[in-house]
């Protein structure tokens, strides 16, 4: 059979003979920084980046709404105790988080509901007509694991004024643990809602804090738009994935196909997770996302280790499928398998599991394209330079590459180990 290869044998550009050997200074290198880096990290964020809260706000009448709201529990303790000075519930209620007794959970914020009142009705709050609606606590609270984290549960009543005829819908607004309290940053408040008539989901943070339920359906579906965005742009191992994929590809065709595959295998489980269809647990998850990233570089890494100076050719049967030989084929098998893993951590962002709906598909679907969006925008930044460099200076990309992906595979390893330990 004859086989035709992208680009001839080169002549005169053989590798250095220490090539493997500066390969692993590389790692080594990349991988000590790595370590200083995520060290700082873990100290300078004990208790994450973000926080979610979930609202599910419902109407009984124009006059009356319910939030049922999902509070991460030690960070309510904190910013309860802290906020309300109330240091008996932090005391008590971090007794019984620290030895997972939730009854203990239970009684202590059942004990201290007032303050947790005094707290949530500050920073959540339902207005109708322009109007405050008054808001009182249950008097029942619920412990539970969501997302493998102790969240509290607690509904709040809001009797809102009597609506007249210029009235607009009710708006919904949450300030709940903001970046000023310093305990975490960039905290979202999901809602799903039945109200007026109008059901839906929104997202509300610290740049969009309120909603309206007569919002238009444009202005809801850009939000679930700008958050799947800024979920990847601040997800570091989704853009370390990426950038291995991008790193080991040996042309254009090859990004497109591994892209394609990635967002139509992430797509799938994310929307499967995301309507409560499938729902591993994080404690699986993560770890296996990290072992992906090492993966998929790893692969790359092997390559330049057998092939050296032919690492980046691409030899194809004159008939073969898309021009792909069987090592892109099999890379593009790893590929799809592992966005399978990466979608039920895009899901982990919305924390939505509600009965299907289409309206809630959309949403689903547009926050999807937000991630999709910022992929294609990173394809766009790295691959052009990365192909000029192969043209130009064959040797020299290589050696690019090939420091991209053992700094991609360190990192990847790292977080696999620490995610195994942290469980």
């Amino acid at each position: 059979m004859k086989h035709r290869s992208t680009r001839p044998a080169p002549t005169g550009l053989p590798l250095l003979p220490s090539f493997i050997a500066r390969i692993v200074a590389a790692v080594v290198l990349v991988g000590t920084v790595a370590v200083s880096l995520l060290v700082g990290a873990s100290a300078a964020s004990a208790h994450g980046f973000s926080s979610v809260v979930y609202a599910d706000v419902t109407g009984q009448g124009a006059e009356t709404v319910r939030a049922g709201l999902g509070l991460e529990y030690d960070l309510m303790l904190v910013s309860v105790g802290t906020s309300e000075d109330d240091d008996a519930l932090y005391r008590q209620g971090q007794a019984a988080w620290d030895d997972g007794d939730f009854p203990g959970m239970v009684r202590a914020a059942e004990t201290h509901l007032d303050s947790i009142g005094r707290y949530v009705f500050d920073r959540f709050a339902v207005t109708s007509g322009g109007r405050e609606c008054t808001g009182a606590l249950d008097d029942s609270v619920r412990v539970d694991l969501q997302d493998e984290v102790p969240y509290a549960h607690v509904t709040a009543e809001f009797t809102c004024p009597e609506a007249g005829h210029t009235a607009s819908g009710h708006v919904v607004r949450s300030g709940l643990f903001p970046d000023s309290e310093t305990f975490v940053k960039d905290t979202k408040t999901i809602v799903t809602y039945d109200v007026d008539d109008q059901e839906g989901t929104a997202t509300l943070d610290a740049g969009q804090p309120s909603f309206s339920t007569e919002q238009s359906a444009g202005a809801r579906f850009w939000e679930f738009f700008t958050l799947g965005a800024e979920h990847l742009l601040t997800g570091i191992d989704h853009i370390l994935f990426l950038i291995a994929l991008i790193a080991g590809s040996r042309r254009l065709r090859e990004v497109v196909y591994t892209a394609s595959a990635f967002t139509i295998a992430h797509s799938i489980t994310f929307i499967l997770a995301a309507l409560g269809v499938v729902s591993p647990p994080s404690i699986v998850v993560e770890p296996l996302i990290a072992l992906s990233i090492a993966a998929v570089a790893g692969w790359y890494l092997w390559r330049l280790v057998q092939r050296r100076s032919r690492a980046d050719e691409l030899v194809v049967a004159d008939h073969g499928r898309f021009a792909l030989d069987r090592s892109g084929w099999s890379r593009l098998a790893v590929v799809f398998a592992f966005g399978l893993i990466h979608g039920l951590g895009f899901a982990g962002a919305l924390g939505i599991q509600e009965a299907f709906s289409w309206q809630l598909l959309v949403s689903l679907l547009i926050f999807n394209v937000g991630i999709e969006a910022v992929q294609l925008a990173i394809i766009v930044i790295v691959f052009p330079p990365l192909s000029l460099l192969r043209r130009k200076a064959h040797v020299v990309s290589l050696w690019v590459t090939g420091a991209v992906t053992a700094g991609v595979f360190v990192m990847g390893m790292i977080w696999f180990v620490q995610r195994l330990v942290e469980g």
